[in-house]
């Protein structure tokens, strides 16, 4: 079984050859174990240094797996050992949609959790519009809402939580909270006064406010 015993490294199939993955078993204390749900994480832009072993990355992964969630982080296209090249958040979508249909193979029965962190937060975003009732929930780290796409007439199929460090150098903040203040939907805005980009010194927090915001919108 790809979850079993901690850490699993593989390569599987994608859309232009292997994926790089590493599927992470739940904790069995975990509040949520009992196979109803499964995260797949997606890390920031692979042409300034994102890889699925970033530490945001790391940090939401740990928060899946110890609420009792399986979690599979990845690399896209032609980071790592996955194979292909760079698509502008467009072709690793298709990369994200793989890992997804892997996942759920294993759990065929589990909703499913997406998150991402700044680049990847588009690509779950975008896919969360293709998996459509079959998404639990959404988490957007970071999310550069000036650059790339996201929401569709303003909403998500699934409840949202929107992460924001508001000392981001890289994003354009008081944009970013407008557009979270105009979504439709159920929509958590957890904010980090103290927080750049990479969330240095707040990853701790971050990982607890996360975990109350996701007991909080599974049921």
């Amino acid at each position: 079984m790809a979850f079993e015993g901690g850490e699993r490294r593989q390569v599987i199939e994608g859309a232009v050859g292997g994926l790089e993955l590493v599927a992470t078993a739940p904790s069995e204390a975990g509040p949520l174990l009992g196979g109803s749900y499964v995260a797949v994480v997606c890390h920031p832009h692979p042409l300034h240094g994102g890889t699925m072993d970033n530490k945001v990355i790391s940090t939401l992964v740990r928060s899946y797996r110890d609420l009792g969630v399986p979690v599979v982080r990845f690399n896209f296209r032609g980071v790592g050992g996955s194979e292909g090249v760079h698509d502008h958040a467009v072709g690793e979508v298709d990369d994200l949609l793989a890992v997804v249909e892997w996942a759920q193979e294993h759990y065929p029965a589990a909703k499913l959790l997406l998150a991402g962190f700044s680049f990847g937060s588009s690509v779950a975003a975008q896919a969360a519009h293709f998996v459509g009732r079959e998404l639990a929930h959404l988490v957007l780290v970071a999310p550069p809402v000036e650059r790339y796409l996201f929401d569709r007439d303003g909403k998500f199929p699934a409840p949202v939580a929107v992460i924001v460090a508001e000392q981001d150098e890289l994003v354009d903040v008081e944009g970013l909270l407008l557009w979270a203040q105009a979504l439709v939907g159920p929509v958590a805005v957890l904010r980090y006064g103290q927080a750049s980009h990479f969330f240095h010194g707040s990853l701790v927090d971050m990982k607890r406010d996360l975990s109350e915001q996701l007991r909080k919108d599974l049921p």
